[in-house]
């Protein structure tokens, strides 16, 4: 029933140049304010999705087990008029990683959250902010799980049907007519760095992000 599930609302927090970013919250019960607690920030997928305050069965299975659970409604989000909805092309994984690690900050400064037992998961676009995560800012995030992420843009493109390569387009332009943004917005061009813990779950026959992005993860994760 509802009225044991653990409670969410939407709060606000400033990222690194000041842009305000809405989140969901979702707190477990009984918890003491004293910087101990483990927490799990949770991109959402898009990048033009948008975190709602409405069920969602992950923070509330999270949560009931003791986790604080942010999920940010990052730059790129959709919701918060065109301009903040574009505000991440040609940019993926730069400002909208720096709101997401904003996220992450926002729980630790409210007292209740210990900066060493944060985790990152998501799915999708998630996914490759976690494998962004976990490269570019290598010790603020303890351990990753990426569901179905993306981390390598040039192999997506190659392999995703058509309605998404158009889609791609309008977020990063084309591997030929920007390759240097194409480098600097794929998880491949970091992920040497990473040293979290990492899950990875993947669909065999996903049609939307092919089994390739999981299957380079793990090649270069293992060697």
């Amino acid at each position: 029933t509802p009225e044991v599930l653990p409670k969410s609302e939407v709060i606000t927090y400033k990222s690194f140049d000041g842009t305000l970013i809405s989140a969901v919250v979702t707190m477990p019960a009984n918890l003491k304010r004293d910087g101990s607690n483990p927490a799990i920030v949770m991109p959402h997928g898009g990048p033009t999705g948008q975190a709602l305050d409405g069920y969602s069965r992950f923070a509330a299975a999270f949560a009931s087990r003791g986790y604080v659970v942010i999920q940010p409604n990052f730059r790129g989000s959709t919701g918060y008029g065109k301009a903040f909805q574009a505000a991440n092309f040609k940019d993926l994984g730069g400002g909208d990683l720096k709101d997401t690690v904003a996220a992450k900050q926002f729980l630790v400064a409210s007292g209740y959250v210990d900066a060493k037992r944060v985790g990152i998961f998501g799915g999708s676009y998630g996914g490759f902010m976690t494998l962004m995560a976990i490269g570019r800012v290598p010790d603020e995030f303890a351990a990753a799980v990426q569901w179905f992420g993306i981390i390598n843009w040039r192999t997506m493109y190659r392999d995703q049907d058509e309605v998404l390569k158009a889609y791609q387009r309008t977020l990063l332009g084309t591997p030929d007519t920007d390759p240097k943004v194409y480098d600097a917005a794929s998880p491949l061009t970091y992920i040497n760095a990473a040293k979290a813990p990492l899950l990875t779950i993947q669909g065999e026959n996903d049609i939307r992000v092919p089994r390739g992005q999981a299957q380079e993860v793990n090649d270069i994760l293992k060697a």
